[in-house]
């Protein structure tokens, strides 16, 4: 299955008329509104749903009650994609028309392909910063903040979601400590510097099996190992196609 954008947006008052016409005027051709799916009626489970997606601190307790008072949820996706350029450029729309549907009343967004959601004011920030973004690079570096949910964990390694939605694969570590609290922010770094450099960087698409990686000239030489994805069904929005790099100590 090709990737897909799938956003889900909380308001009050549903008004799906203006939400179908933003859907076309932002996105663009290809973008939808599922109708099928979009109810006028509180949804008990988004509060826990919304909770679960969190990442950072970024969701506030304004946010939490906006969640807990909605009386319309949307559903809104957006055409598959088959390679990175079209990649970028749906991740970019969604952005912005997250932003859009915010700004026109919407009251809570989470992404459905990442698992992944952000408070009000940071997705508006994140779309500012996307719109007046001075180069590729810092667009695309957005655009992984934005869309990519890190750090999760299961048995030994942390990783990432989310990175399909960009034309790339995840990012895997295996190593001890892990679980070490106060070793977070060090591996958070260390899954963001390879992230974005598969992201940013020409080079990056010549990357076999075996070479190495470091954050710095003089920091730890990881090893990389590119494997299929094997977390996720085929047919799961996380499911990744282009598989992840799996990063263990050199």
């Amino acid at each position: 299955m090709k990737p897909r954008q799938v956003i889900c947006v909380l308001g009050t008052g549903p008004d799906f008329d203006l939400v179908e016409k933003l859907v076309a005027e932002v996105g663009g051709p290809g973008f939808s509104l599922d109708r099928e799916f979009a109810m006028t009626t509180p949804d008990p489970r988004m509060l826990q749903s919304f909770e679960s997606c969190l990442t950072n601190a970024t969701f506030s307790a304004t946010d939490r009650q906006a969640v807990s008072g909605h009386d319309s949820v949307a559903y809104i996706l957006s055409p598959p994609m088959g390679d990175k350029d079209m990649s970028f450029l749906v991740a970019a729309r969604m952005l912005a028309l997250t932003a859009a549907l915010l700004r026109a009343g919407a009251t809570a967004v989470k992404c459905e392909s990442s698992g992944l959601t952000h408070g009000r004011d940071r997705w508006l920030e994140l779309a500012d910063l996307a719109a007046g973004a001075p180069s590729l690079a810092d667009l695309t570096t957005v655009l992984y903040y934005a869309w990519v949910k890190r750090p999760l964990s299961d048995d030994d390694r942390m990783y990432t979601c989310g990175m399909h939605l960009l034309g790339e694969p995840d990012v895997e570590i295996e190593a001890d400590g892990l679980a070490d609290p106060d070793r977070l922010d060090d591996w958070v770094e260390l899954i963001d510097g390879l992230a974005v450099y598969l992201l940013t960087e020409v080079r990056a698409a010549d990357i076999r099996s075996g070479e190495g990686f470091r954050l710095a000239p003089e920091a730890p030489r990881w090893i990389l190992t590119r494997r299929a994805c094997h977390r996720y069904a085929d047919d799961d929005f996380f499911y990744n196609p282009y598989g992840y790099w799996l990063m263990t100590p050199g």
